[in-house]
């Protein structure tokens, strides 16, 4: 989604009239009594929504659908929920269920949380599987890649086994890097909540440099995030490429078996990089030594015969 002006999809190629949620910067997340009066001022002007779009980039708490979606839908709108991010959370049960807080529709993407190859998905309600069946084939996709299907299968068949395990160790180690980064000194958002519900941490590093800078010196130390806009970024003035934060995640380590001991050794790998500045070199060779022991993918199946005689999604 995006604005014309900004290039993003919804504007430039649908033409679409797209307006953002408000967002309370404190708390990083959709500021209910505003939004309220957005839509109450769209509607006024003869302009209601017609579609609602919950979802984000950064996605670290569950978004206020029971709270808002009477509200949309009163103005004749459809809900939507972008779990893109956060479908493998929501499958294992630890983070919100969209659809019974009011959402008419979710889409997903298979290969985030949710750990599978990369495909799409749509969930909905009965009422709506026609129309959305139509819409989707043969009017946008005409081939499914059946390989990359029978994948998708076996990553919901262990997000039915192990999903739940794997979802709150996510979110464990989430809390566990935040706090470590923070007590080294980083600038951790929304320290006053625990710092995250899902697998994003946020990080404001303009004390130390801008996030694209530290991006490249980060991975030059074979450790890898990646640069993001803080939500006042742009009033501010930062562009993109150099914005003032960094975005983490804990989903790929904890795959690999990391838990709440091992974020403390990520937040003082960080904190040799990007605060005392010692050498990349120096700190990339202990990454190296310290990853060694971490060579083997969690919450899966242990072969493929298991994953075939999996009986609970037949």
């Amino acid at each position: 989604m995006g604005k014309k002006e900004l290039g993003g999809t919804a504007g430039s190629v649908h033409d679409l009239v797209v307006e953002y949620l408000p967002l309370d910067y404190k708390e990083l997340n959709i500021d209910v009594d505003k939004a309220k009066e957005r839509v109450k001022k769209l509607t006024q002007e003869g302009k209601p929504p017609k579609l609602v779009m919950f979802g984000a980039s950064v996605f670290p708490f569950p978004h206020p659908v029971r709270d808002l979606a009477d509200t949309f839908r009163d103005v004749g709108a459809t809900v939507a929920y972008d779990a893109a991010h956060v479908a493998g959370l929501i499958a294992g049960g630890c983070f919100q269920d969209p659809l019974r807080e009011g959402a008419d529709v979710v889409t997903l993407s298979t290969h985030k949380t949710f750990f599978g190859p990369q495909h799409g998905a749509v969930l909905s309600w009965d009422k709506h599987a026609e129309r959305i069946k139509r819409a989707t084939f043969p009017g946008l996709v005409s081939n499914h890649h059946l390989h990359a299907v029978a994948g998708v299968a076996v990553a919901c068949a262990e997000i039915l086994e192990f999903g739940r395990e794997y979802a709150q160790q996510i979110i464990k180690n989430s809390k566990a890097l935040g706090q470590a980064l923070y007590e080294r000194g980083f600038d951790v958002l929304a320290e006053h909540k625990g710092f995250s519900e899902s697998h994003v941490i946020l990080i404001d590093v303009t004390k130390f440099g801008d996030g694209g800078t530290i991006e490249k010196e980060l991975e030059r130390a074979n450790i890898i995030i990646n640069r993001n806009l803080l939500p006042w970024d742009i009033k501010a003035g930062r562009h993109f490429m150099h914005p003032g934060g960094i975005r983490l995640g804990t989903l790929e380590v904890t795959r690999l078996g990391m838990k709440e001991s091992e974020m403390v050794d990520v937040a003082e790998f960080m904190k040799r990089v990007v605060i005392d500045k010692e050498n990349v070199e120096k700190v990339k060779t202990d990454v190296v030594k310290f990853r060694k022991d971490y060579q083997r993918v969690h919450y899966c199946f242990e072969n493929a015969i298991e994953a075939y005689q999996y009986i609970k999604i037949r």
